[in-house]
């Protein structure tokens, strides 16, 4: 065997096909029943595939630097052409991001299926990676121990979370035992875990529309939903890597008005009126944001200014993140200090790693799947110039 590729999400199926393309027929081992589950999930409710803006602005939602020259061989156009050679006729939304017209993800993988199986690529399922075994790749198989001998491997069997479609992490103790250095996972675009008073059970499944979130150094517009555990969606999201350092978690409940001006709404004379009708009337805002100031900001400020500023400045007490299965996406893995320049380990010739194995982050939005599959494809490529007697991995 010369090529094998271990696991088949977005980026196992990238390797493969860059493999393919360079005349070499792979095998995709996974260890679920189908192939790409998580990927199939994700695309259940409108597939985002990339964000179309400029490259700088696009490689700006990235930590990690040494993710650049991957994403500048594939960016977000090219995720659109990818798409549409596969027959997925693709369109761009008033946020820039890119959907296929479909709106689901399985016409999509079918048909990039049904073409890497035309180019000579073979797959193997219920095939989960157990180690090595005399220097191969053993598998527990329904026919029990497979062992496989490939000249070249790329591992993309994914991060930590949703355990149930196949990322569970459990091959972070294989790669252990051959002495990689790996950072623990955590938990990524994840909701937060907040204790509520029975008072906010009325509100649960309310969304918190046009309000400004902040964590540390991480400020931005956007939308969550009140649920029976916290907060969560896809105002949250982003602010996974400052909530993860305990940083405090606020809330601008309206912030297309200044602190002055909401002063002064807040200075009018109520006379009998509650506060809580007051405030209904005054702000015009809906029953859950009046809610959830009254249960954070409790008791709330006499004087409009302090007032003005709980609602300018509200601050969320969460106990926490929520668990890593319920995450969309974990950090931690395999560092970038562990990998040469083409995603090969240093330690182990010809054997690379792609995907959300390797300890990157990014926001949901279409920069998850972008990275996992630019990573995929670099791998692959540097995978067939290993086979092709090629040691210099500089990206050029």
């Amino acid at each position: 065997m010369r090529a094998l590729v271990i696991g088949g999400g977005p980026a196992g199926l990238m390797a493969a096909e860059r493999l393919c393309a360079a005349g070499v027929q792979p095998v995709v081992v996974e260890a679920k029943p189908s192939l790409a589950r998580k990927f199939l999930m994700a695309g259940k409710s409108g597939l985002n595939l990339t964000k179309m803006e400029p490259l700088d602005r696009f490689l700006s939602h990235y930590d990690q630097p040494e993710l650049a020259p991957m994403i500048r061989a594939f960016t977000p156009e090219d995720m659109r052409d990818w798409a549409e050679d596969l027959g997925q006729s693709c369109f761009t939304g008033s946020t820039g991001r890119l959907f296929p017209k479909a709106m689901k993800a399985s016409p999509l993988l079918r048909a990039w299926i049904g073409r890497l199986n035309k180019a000579g690529c073979s797959f193997r399922t219920r095939w989960r990676w157990s180690g090595w075994q005399d220097g191969a790749f053993a598998f527990d198989t329904p026919e029990g121990t497979q062992i496989l001998r490939p000249d070249v491997c790329v591992l993309a069997l994914g991060g930590a979370s949703w355990a149930r479609l196949g990322s569970d992490g459990a091959w972070g103790k294989c790669l252990a035992e051959r002495g990689i250095d790996l950072t623990p996972f955590r938990p990524s675009n994840v909701g937060v875990l907040v204790n509520w008073s029975k008072h906010m059970a009325p509100h649960f499944g309310a969304p918190l529309k046009n309000i400004r979130l902040s964590a540390g150094r991480i400020s931005h517009r956007g939308e969550a939903v009140i649920s029976a555990r916290g907060l969560e969606g896809g105002g949250v999201y982003p602010l996974s890597p400052e909530l993860r350092n305990d940083a405090p978690l606020r809330l601008d409940l309206l912030p297309d008005l200044d602190l002055a001006t909401l002063t002064r709404r807040l200075s009018k004379p109520r006379g009998k009126t509650s506060m809580g009708s007051f405030l209904r009337k005054t702000l015009k805002w809906p029953a859950q944001a009046q809610a959830l100031l009254m249960e954070c900001a409790r008791p709330l400020p006499a004087q409009p200014q302090d007032l003005a500023a709980q609602i300018k400045d509200l601050h969320i007490p969460y106990s926490a993140l929520r668990p890593m299965d319920e995450a969309i996406s974990t950090v931690g893995g395999v560092p970038f200090s562990e990998l040469d320049d083409g995603l090969m380990l240093r330690n182990m010739p010809g054997v690379f790693v792609a995907g959300e194995m390797i300890d990157w982050d990014a926001p949901t939005g279409g920069y998850l799947l972008t990275a996992c599959m630019a990573t995929g494809r670099w791998a692959g490529d540097h995978a067939v110039r290993y086979l092709n007697g090629s040691k210099s991995f500089s990206g050029e």
